[in-house]
């Protein structure tokens, strides 16, 4: 499969690891990203072909992705990234697929649909953990409730943090909570609701964030309204709540240039060890106005975990397993797709409880 294959942002901490499970597992892709000195160094210790550009000339990342059947988006924030390249994409009838988790990536990308399916492209955005393990439970869930009008997803463990993850962060720091309401999604105060969660060992506070499910989870299950949690100490939920004061702050250019370089000059992301000793608690639950269904899922390490499912989804892709459009994990592949992966366990909670 030479040349099938481009990987932009390679050598990030997470498109690293995805190059390296892609290699080994047959891909041969292709490293790009806008620097030459480290992804000219990661071709070369890997042996692969690479290319160098930016995304700020339309004509010329059209030129380099034309050269491929799909491209995987590695380069964080995507913000930054997306639009530029699912536009050349569609302009070059490649495939697209990242790894965001970012709901206005998501958002963007599911409005260029029409487009894709014109061009015969597949638009497959949060290829990794982000969404892949709550968009499989979210799924699995509606088929439980049919009819279900409310979806909440709450995450635990997520202690392990690289530089394009927490960078990702800042920036949606600046813009408060999300939350989908009768269908739209609408801002909402930073720990907008506070509850208590019980993921598999006891109840934990857990406060709303704003998670890509609430784009995602809506393409995938049609319910109209979705919150995204993520267990915090019981100290950290009030003070959450402090911080929309310092939203117009926060989103002032000096801001996030102090914050991100910050990130650049300390944070390196888990070692190898640490991402083996860590692991992820994620639950759901639908409901309508007579009933519900909850139900957990139990995962590896998020970096790893999202080498292998990106790895598995180009691979399909690639082989033509998923339709032009835009595409969510599980509408591609089903809501058991999750299972496939070594480490992952599933359990769906009595409601008597």
């Amino acid at each position: 499969m030479a040349d099938d294959l481009l990987i932009y942002g390679s050598y990030g901490y997470t498109g690293a690891l995805i190059t390296e499970i892609a290699a080994g597992a047959g891909l041969d892709p292709t490293l790009a990203g806008r620097r030459a000195e480290p992804v000219e160094r990661q071709a070369t210790d890997r042996g692969l072909d690479h290319r160098v550009f930016s995304l700020d000339h339309p004509a010329v990342v059209e030129q380099h992705i034309g050269e491929f059947d799909a491209m995987l988006n590695c380069a964080g924030p995507f913000s930054a990234t997306a639009d530029p390249l699912v536009t050349a994409c569609i302009e070059s009838s490649t495939d697209y697929l990242d790894i965001t988790g970012e709901i206005t990536a998501f958002e963007s990308t599911a409005e260029r649909d029409r487009d894709a399916e014109k061009a015969d492209v597949t638009l497959l955005p949060g290829v990794g953990f982000d969404v892949v393990p709550t968009d499989c439970l979210a799924a699995h869930l509606r088929t439980k409730v049919s009819d279900a009008e409310r979806l909440s997803l709450a995450i635990d463990g997520l202690g392990t943090f690289s530089p394009g993850t927490l960078k990702s962060v800042i920036e949606g720091l600046s813009q408060g909570g999300a939350a989908r309401i009768d269908g739209a999604i609408e801002s909402v105060p930073p720990a907008w609701k506070v509850r208590d969660i019980d993921l598999d060992g006891g109840a934990s506070t857990a406060v709303t964030i704003p998670w890509g499910d609430v784009s995602t989870a809506y393409y995938t299950t049609g319910i109209p309204n979705i919150e995204t949690y993520a267990t915090v100490p019981k100290y950290a939920a009030s003070m959450m709540k402090q911080t929309g004061v310092l939203l117009p702050l926060l989103d002032t250019a000096p801001v996030q240039r102090l914050l991100k370089g910050a990130v650049d000059a300390t944070i390196s992301g888990p070692s190898a060890d640490e991402r083996a000793r860590s692991t992820t608690r994620i639950w759901g639950e639908v409901e309508n106005e007579t009933e519900r269904a909850a139900a957990r899922l139990r995962t590896p390490d998020t970096y790893e975990f999202t080498a292998r499912t990106a790895t598995e989804i180009a691979r399909r892709v690639l082989d033509g397993a998923v339709g032009s459009g835009f595409q969510t994990p599980a509408a591609a592949f089903g809501p058991e797709f999750v299972l496939d992966f070594d480490g992952v366990e599933r359990e769906d909670v009595s409601t008597e409880q």
